[in-house]
């Protein structure tokens, strides 16, 4: 499969994962989807590692698990408590100042030297950030003080998962170039679906399997064939085969296609303060990165 196609469908699936999965939490509690999500999913991974698994030494293999605590007890975590409390389309929003976070992070905690460009970008796309999540304030109409709070609490848990993605890059920034990723991969799905099960037990005693309906069916099914095992196959492959760097171009796809299907799915139209904080994070990344990648499809047809 050509690579860039592969990505192109990678986030194609996660573009549509943040509205199928408020549909789908309508009828399954979180903890219960995710862990459901991360056990079968992480079983289908191993089949790709069987002849291929690497004996771990302990402290890998802890290193493994600590960035599978970030990338999916704290990102999925946050993301899934976010998701009924707020819009589905402000996820992929806040998702993609994540390499900006970064950049915050290597200022503060490595103490690298800023440049002006790169602040400059990263203040404008703080200010599109903070736009989406105070948004329900700034809002019109007679929604009472709780629900706007509510849908605030939402976004900043958006940002919580954000960062646990932040977490999970920089753990594994070493170990993904001397293990095989599916098999990273299948341990990481393992061990963080175990950190959901005492959470999800406890969800249990009020839900049971029994009230599943096509809503929780649809989040089961999307959640670990497309947007675990899937997607992040086809994210694997595609980024063995082309620059490092080009990778976040294909991120822009995720909020188009969230909007896309949110509208249809969840009856949720972007307000005019998520047009406007969107504006200011895609800006603050076209002054911190120097350009503003276009979209994609068009490396696909030099590929061929």
């Amino acid at each position: 499969m050509n690579p860039v196609l592969a990505l192109v469908i990678a986030n194609i699936i996660w573009g549509a994962a943040s509205p199928i999965f408020k549909f789908s939490l309508e009828n399954i509690p979180p903890f219960t989807l995710a862990f459901i999500r991360f056990f079968f999913a992480g079983l289908i991974l191993l089949p790709f590692v069987e002849h291929h698994w690497q004996k771990l030494d302990w402290k890998t293999l802890g290193i493994i698990c600590l960035g599978a605590f970030f990338g999916i007890t704290v990102n999925i975590s946050f993301y899934f408590l976010a998701l009924v409390r707020t819009a589905s389309i402000n996820a992929p929003i806040i998702a993609s100042a994540q390499p900006l976070f970064l950049y915050l992070f290597a200022i503060f905690v490595l103490r690298e030297r800023p440049r002006k460009r790169v602040l400059t970008g990263i203040l404008l796309s703080f200010a599109g950030v903070m736009t989406i999540i105070l948004s329900p304030f700034f809002m019109n109409g007679g929604t009472p003080l709780a629900a706007k709070e509510t849908e605030v609490l939402g976004n900043l848990f958006l940002v919580i998962a954000t960062m646990g993605v932040i977490g999970n890059v920089l753990v594994f920034k070493k170990v993904l170039k001397q293990t095989n990723p599916f098999q990273v991969a299948s341990i990481s799905f393992l061990f963080g679906s175990l950190t959901f099960l005492p959470f999800a037990m406890n969800e249990l005693r009020t839900w049971s399997l029994a009230s599943l309906n096509g809503h929780g069916w649809t989040g089961i099914i999307f959640g670990v064939f497309f947007s675990s095992a899937l997607a992040y196959s086809l994210f694997i492959y595609g980024i063995s085969k082309i620059e490092a760097e080009e990778v976040g171009i294909f991120t822009y796809i995720d909020p188009v296609v969230a909007v896309l299907l949110a509208i249809p799915l969840l009856n949720e139209y972007p307000t005019i303060f998520f047009y406007l904080g969107t504006m200011f994070v895609f800006v603050g990344i076209l002054v911190a990165e120097g350009r503003i990648h276009y979209h994609p499809l068009h490396r696909l047809r030099r590929k061929k």
